[in-house]
Order: structure tokens, then C-alpha cells, then sequence
């Protein structure tokens, strides 16, 4: 029984052999308010066939998954209220009680793997958040890593979390982390994060070649590619350091926990930044997406294994 659908669009890519690079839907439901969630995924979608790939939004509505959304599907997705946020632990509820949900980084390599697609662009992923010795609120974005075989492009992990903590885990389970073009591992909205990086590439090329290799040898999990933003479009690290500090109190505050930590502190941060922060994380997207799409098309003139 197959437990998904293909959009007509990403069904003819495969069939034309067109590269497909998978974009997550919590962008779309938990990041932004409708048009402008709206006008986004439409951009980024774009950003995927403007440089040779197709884009497959994926997300689960009235209890299928979606590989790929119909231009009125997103629309739908973005006016939708009360929308699941999913992972690995809730995917399958969801589908079963024929609900809707969008997924997050996890949820949409576990979905991208199933069908077959090989590169997934997002954000940032979720790691561990500030004070885990204490909550234990590590993301299952870092297990699945270590156990789906899809390459992330994202601009690190989310400059809210414990980044430190974050690559220890990653290193752990042992997950590939290479930096994009620079030594050091950038930190979502910023280039810097003090954190020198395990892994280098400087091409779309080499990271696909790397990822072929990773079949070669039968080695689990996949590939986390940390692209740094946009020069023009960073927020430097010492800028957000007070900014995500207070908002992190903020959270404490209210007694924010669990998978409510992440959105309210992108929000507190978007009103103390005055909007800066929204319009960075558009860019680094955005960014990620060019190079997910050089990425998937080298992997598509590479032999599978």
C-alpha cells in the first residue's frame, strides 16, 4: 500500500528524471501569517525551478501525504487553521486520523525518503534548546540525521539553540556537518557562529559526491550542509546575542515549553529585530534553495548505487 501521493508535477519530473528538491510546510503554517506564508513558499518553490530542479512542498492534508502541492493546495495550506506540527513521533496519528499537518525538517526527510528524493531545503534545523540539562528539549531533527538518508541544506541550526550542545549531539550520532565555502559553521541568521566547522565543501558537486559515497558504504543517515547566509542579508551574531537572550527570558516568563519554545521565540525575536529577522530567514531560505537544487542536479547525472 503506498502511504503517499505525488503532486502531477513532481510525478512528471520523475518520470523526466528532473531533479526535486523537498521544501517543508512549517514554514508555511507555523512561520509567517497568510499572505505573506503565501507569497513565500511561492517564492521559494520558484527559487528550486529557476535554477533546474522541481520543487515538492510536502505536508499531510485531511490525512494523506502529499509529496508536491498543486498551487491551490498551498494556497489552502496557508489559510489553514489549527494546523498539526509534525514529526517523526506524530506523522502517523495524524495520517490516520485523517488530519492535517505540516512537517518539520524530520518529518519531511522521513516523507522524502519514501519518495525517493534525495536533497531537502530548509531554514534551520531544530537541536537543543538552551538549558536541556534540565528539560532534556532536544529536537528529533538531530536523531533523524543520523538514521534517513536525505542531505539538508540549511543555514546551521536555529541561533536560539544551543549550538555547542547541538554539534555535540550531532557528532555523537554521527552526522556529517559540513560548512558551505568557510571554516566556520554558520549560525542561522548570521555567517559566524564561533564554532569551527568538522567539514568543509565548496561545491554542489563535492556534496553530492559525498553523499553517494555515504550509499557506497552503507553508512546510515544523511548529510546536514551548513550554508551561511547572504553576506547582505546577515544579522551579525553579537546583534542577535541580547536579542535572542531576552527573548529566551521572555519564554521562561510565560512558561513556554515543548514544541511552543521554537515558534514563540522567532516571534519575540521578529517584534525586538522590528521585522529584520523575518526578512533574513526569506533570504537565507531562499539561499538554500539554490544550492539544494545544484545539489540535486550533480546527484542526478551521478550513478545510484
Amino acid at each position: 500500500m503506498t502511504c503517499y501521493t505525488l503532486s502531477p508535477a513532481i510525478r512528471a519530473a520523475k518520470d523526466a528524471g528532473t531533479p526535486v528538491v523537498a521544501l517543508e510546510s512549517t514554514i508555511i503554517t507555523h512561520g509567517m501569517p497568510y499572505p505573506q506564508n503565501l507569497e513565500t513558499a511561492r517564492l521559494v518553490e520558484q527559487t528550486v525551478r529557476d535554477n533546474g530542479a522541481e520543487p515538492a512542498t510536502i505536508a499531510v492534508m485531511d490525512g494523506t501525504l502529499h509529496i508536491g502541492l498543486t498551487d491551490a493546495q498551498l494556497e489552502q495550506l496557508a489559510q489553514a487553521k489549527g494546523v498539526a506540527k509534525l514529526s517523526r513521533a506524530d506523522m502517523a496519528v495524524c495520517m490516520a486520523q485523517g488530519g492535517t499537518g505540516a512537517t518539520t525538517v524530520a518529518a519531511t526527510m522521513i516523507a522524502a525518503q519514501l519518495a525517493g528524493i534525495e536533497v531537502f531545503a530548509t531554514g534551520g534545523i531544530g537541536g537543543v534548546h538552551k538549558g536541556a540539562e534540565d528539560s532534556f528539549d532536544i529536537s528529533a531533527d538531530l536523531a533523524e540525521l543520523s538514521q534517513t538518508a536525505v542531505t539538508v541544506v540549511a543555514a546551521g541550526a536555529k541561533a536560539i539553540l544551543d549550538l555547542p550542545k547541538t554539534m555535540e549531539v550531532l557528532e555523537t550520532n554521527g552526522v556529517p556537518v559540513i560548512a558551505v565555502g568557510q571554516d566556520e559553521l554558520p549560525a542561522f541568521w548570521s555567517r559566524a557562529s564561533g564554532i569551527k566547522a568538522p567539514l568543509r565543501l565548496d561545491s554542489a558537486g563535492e556534496i553530492a559526491r559525498a553523499h553517494r559515497m555515504r550509499a557506497t558504504l552503507g553508512l546510515p543517515g544523511g548529510q546536514l550542509i551548513a550554508n551561511p547566509i547572504p553576506a547582505a542579508h546577515e544579522i551579525p551574531a553579537d546583534t542577535l546575542a541580547p536579542i535572542i537572550a531576552e527573548a529566551t527570558r521572555d519564554a521562561d516568563t510565560h512558561g513556554i515549553t515543548g514544541k511552543g519554545v521554537t515558534p514563540y521565540l522567532l516571534q519575540r525575536i521578529y517584534e525586538l529585530t522590528e521585522g529584520r529577522s523575518l526578512d533574513a530567514n526569506i533570504q537565507l531560505v531562499l539561499n538554500n534553495a539554490r544550492l539544494a537544487a545544484a545539489i540535486a542536479s550533480e546527484l542526478g547525472a551521478l550513478p545510484r548505487n
